[in-house]
């Protein structure tokens, strides 16, 4: 008998984080959607009323439905009511294609490279 469970599993996202300067660059591969959300939302989770700065790296990231908008706009409404910021950096053509599509670029600094994200 064949393991299929593989099969059946949505293709996932891999998070990774790391601090530069005082920056908490977020480093997401793969898909965003309704099954894996919940790790996006979980990686941009800051403690109520504290002032953080999160760069997102979506330079591999290969889609991103609704589920992703909206985790997004939270997280910039939640960092900028606290004194902080949300910048996207290095979106990949569909996912810079839905950010524009639906007007994230025009709520969320949104940059061509991480470099130009993490710049002062």
């Amino acid at each position: 008998m064949a393991d299929t469970s593989q099969a059946e599993q949505p293709r996932g996202l891999s998070v990774g984080s790391e601090a530069a300067d005082g920056v908490l660059v977020v480093t997401l591969t793969g898909e965003i959607d309704h099954h894996t959300g919940g790790l996006l939302a979980q990686a941009l989770g800051v403690p109520d009323g504290t002032p953080a700065r999160i760069v997102v790296d979506l330079g591999r990231v290969t889609f991103m439905d609704s589920t992703g908008v909206n985790i997004l706009v939270s997280a910039h409404r939640t960092l900028t009511g606290s004194g902080g910021w949300l910048r996207l950096a290095a979106p990949t053509p569909p996912v810079l294609r839905t950010i524009q599509l639906v007007g994230i670029d025009t709520v969320i600094d949104c940059h061509p490279t991480l470099g130009q994200a993490l710049a002062p």
